[in-house]
């Protein structure tokens, strides 16, 4: 893993892959702290898919514009700017308690989130195609595994006065400080280019489609999991440590992706983790009871932390390196989408009885059938090709 790290493809990626795991324990805390805290703050509970959604859509936004940045800038450099940003934007909320600039806040940071997921993102996607795979795989464990830890701040720092944000900034400046100081090959921004409309088009359909319902899920689970748990019940103490569940069993499938893209092929293999997602919000209706609800969060997490790292791979097979960050802002635009809509439809299922894992259950069961379409008219198509 290590020599891996230093040397695949011969670059370093060691830098981006430590940066990105302390910005995602910072990440992974806040995201469950923003909807418990909020009464702390004397704000509307209301306010949690609000806020999710207003994040992503600068994820959105963000997407589209910082295309130019990462190529001004270069990717260590766009990195610790979007870093600082980041940063201020997470200041603000503890200080200012109001809604809008909440809401602003949010939206901020989630142009900034799209910076940085374009930066890591492009930078490991460059070089020797066969080792893409691995490289993303070892960026989702990274950013899985850093979100999972993050889960526990809740049950060990808290949801209440600063101290949570302190120890958020304090992560985000150690990320800055190892992007400073570590030494990393990046990808010369001279060999950026951007992709046509007509070209965006032609990109494959499922991966863009795997991209959207990622967010979909995704989404609604960093945003509304927090108030699903707290529905059921559940005390801050096992909420943290189911959320680390979710996202645990996101980085434990992640090993497992490539060997298995080999013998399934990607479009199929995003069909079968659906069908394994269905199967896991499934479980908490026909049994309760925390250890069936665990499982079912573990199996979940799996299914859908799966989905991206597989679509965006899909997505870049067999571009020209030179459109890589493009094709990267593409995808991550079709993930900030899903992300987008995804908290606002959720909240509906939520406040007509059947929860958030009634929505998972329905996205779910759509997307499988949306591939396993795909996969067999990819398959006709390639016989006939033959």
């Amino acid at each position: 893993m290590d020599n891996l790290l230093v040397s695949t493809s011969s670059q370093r990626i060691s830098v981006p892959v430590i940066a990105l795991t302390f910005y995602a324990v910072a990440s992974g805390y806040l995201m469950s702290l923003i909807p418990l805290m909020l009464p702390h703050y004397q704000l509307e509970t209301s306010l949690a898919s609000w806020l999710a959604s207003v994040f992503y859509a600068g994820l959105l936004i963000g997407a589209m514009i910082v295309d130019p940045a990462v190529n001004r800038l270069g990717h260590r450099n766009a990195f610790i700017a979007f870093l600082m940003i980041l940063l201020v934007s997470i200041v603000t909320l503890p200080i200012v308690a109001n809604s809008t600039v909440w809401l602003i806040s949010r939206f901020i940071a989630g142009i900034t989130v799209a910076g940085i997921f374009v930066v890591v993102e492009s930078w490991l996607l460059h070089g020797d195609e066969s080792d893409r795979a691995k490289r993303l795989g070892i960026y989702m464990a990274a950013l899985y595994g850093g979100s999972a830890i993050g889960q526990l701040g809740i049950s060990y720092i808290g949801i209440n006065s600063t101290l949570p944000f302190l120890a958020i900034s304090a992560l985000l400046l150690i990320a800055s400080v190892v992007l400073i100081f570590g030494k990393s090959t990046q990808p010369a921004s001279q060999q950026a280019a951007s992709l046509s409309w007509r070209q965006m088009t032609k990109l494959n359909h499922a991966a863009i489609m795997g991209c959207i319902v990622s967010g979909l899920t995704l989404g609604a689970i960093y945003g509304l999991m927090p108030v699903e748990l707290e529905k059921r019940g559940l005390d801050h103490s096992n909420m943290g440590a189911l959320l680390a569940l979710v996202i645990l069993g996101g980085m434990a499938i992640q090993p497992s992706i490539p060997w298995l893209s080999k013998y399934l092929g990607r479009t199929l293999l995003m069909a079968l983790f659906c069908l394994i997602g269905s199967g896991a919000v499934m479980l908490p209706f026909l049994e309760s009871g925390l250890t069936v609800l665990a499982i079912s969060l573990f199996v979940l997490g799996m299914a859908t932390f799966a989905l991206y790292p597989i679509a965006i791979n899909l997505g870049c097979d067999k571009l020209d390196a030179s459109y890589i960050v493009s094709a990267t802002q593409v995808m991550l635009f079709s993930y900030s989408v899903g992300s987008v809509v995804g908290p606002v439809i959720a909240d509906w299922f939520l406040q007509n009885g059947q929860g958030l894992l009634g929505y998972l259950l329905v996205i779910q069961m759509a997307t499988c059938l949306y591939m396993l379409l795909a996969s067999m008219k990819t398959k006709r198509q390639w016989v006939a090709g033959e």
